[in-house]
């Protein structure tokens, strides 16, 4: 299975004081889908990768998609796979390869690879034919709500259509985007890469059930340093112990600059 039921996570999160006034943190913050589902659109990349620029540069462009947030959530693991092939990237994290080695174990497959696109929990290859990114597969699932007044306690709630009685878990993933890294070896030498939706940091936690209403908490905190401009949290439910995403949500915490 991947990895281990935990009573208690936190995950680390950008908060900029500077960005959100003081008198600010008293209002709610919210992120809610509806009852379709939100797909969760994952990327796995690394800076080592000659083949992943193309794919980045259209990830990149889901900034601009109506469907953003409301048909998908996108976020961008960097694997550490790569690593040892000349250039280190700074993104990458042996956590997020390890999420795409049980992919492939779930798929049967003996290989893992990068650019790697995963939508729902399942292979996605044709990616590249739109910009706008995948449309909803329309399925009602369950309404998502996460909330917080401070961005340092997150309260989720889900309240699924069906599979009352299953055991859940809510995953949270911290974005950065507006990255520029300058490549000084390996196989994007000399290149400056641009990232967007770039995961920070990936936690989980168990939830509770009562009367049809699905419950987690997660306490936030900051992170010592993180890069790039642009800030969005995602979340998202599984049964637990399961990859496959049943609903999802997110938004923006800092807003990114117009191009």
């Amino acid at each position: 299975m991947f990895m281990p039921y935990q009573s208690i996570v936190n995950i680390l999160i950008f908060f900029l004081l500077e960005v959100i006034p003081v008198a600010a943190q008293t209002n709610v913050i919210q992120f809610q889908s509806a009852p379709e589902r939100t797909a969760l659109l994952e990327l796995y990349t690394s800076e080592g990768c000659s083949s992943c620029p193309p794919a980045e540069t259209w990830f990149s462009g889901l900034k601009d998609s109506p469907r953003l947030w409301k048909d998908f959530a996108p976020v961008a693991f960097h694997v550490d796979y790569w690593n040892n092939l000349g250039w280190r990237d700074a993104w990458s994290d042996a956590e997020f390869s390890e999420r795409q080695r049980s992919y492939a174990q779930l798929w049967h497959s003996e290989n893992i690879y990068t650019p790697a696109l995963v939508l729902n929990g399942k292979e996605w290859h044709n990616w590249f034919s739109g910009k706008n990114g995948p449309k909803s597969d329309g399925e009602k699932v369950g309404v998502l709500t996460v909330t917080s007044r401070d961005l340092k306690l997150w309260n989720a709630t889900f309240v699924p259509t069906k599979d009352f009685t299953a055991r859940y878990e809510i995953h949270a993933a911290l974005l950065a985007g507006g990255i520029v890294s300058d490549v000084k070896a390996g196989e994007n030498g000399g290149r400056q890469l641009k990232h967007d939706f770039v995961v920070l940091n990936l936690s989980q936690i168990g939830m509770t059930t009562s009367n049809g209403v699905v419950k987690g908490r997660i306490i936030v905190r900051s992170p010592k340093s993180s890069g790039g401009a642009a800030r969005a949290l995602v979340m998202w439910v599984t049964r637990t112990d399961e990859l496959q995403p049943l609903q999802a949500t997110g938004g923006w915490l800092v807003t990114p600059l117009k191009n």
